[in-house]
């Protein structure tokens, strides 16, 4: 029995969703590439990966993987995202300090 790895080339393909929160598909990543952007902060920048609700928790690492193929580089070099506390909505008469009965 032929064991067969699949070819990450054929597994994301460019309708494949990077980023959920922002709706970045790999296809607009693999452009962005082309068009000279170079690290993951770039990328966040142009097109808000990593900036939706999960901060990056889901697309960071598939976006650095794919830099990593398109620029040759080891992902372990490349230089990390700003990281940011995890986004959770409050009510305004909370930071009013506003209680229920008020």
């Amino acid at each position: 029995m032929e064991v067969r790895f699949f070819n990450e080339e054929d597994y994301y393909s460019d309708n494949t969703y990077v980023c959920r929160c922002e709706e970045l598909t790999m296809g607009e990543l693999r452009e962005l590439i082309r068009m000279g952007y170079r690290t993951v902060d770039e990328i966040k920048r142009i097109s808000r990966a990593g900036m939706g609700p999960c901060q990056g928790r889901t697309c960071r690492q598939l976006i650095m993987q794919e830099l990593a193929k398109a620029t040759g580089q080891e992902m372990k070099d490349m230089p990390m995202t700003t990281f940011r506390p995890p986004v959770k909505t409050i009510k305004l008469g909370a930071l009013l300090g506003g209680g229920k009965d008020e």
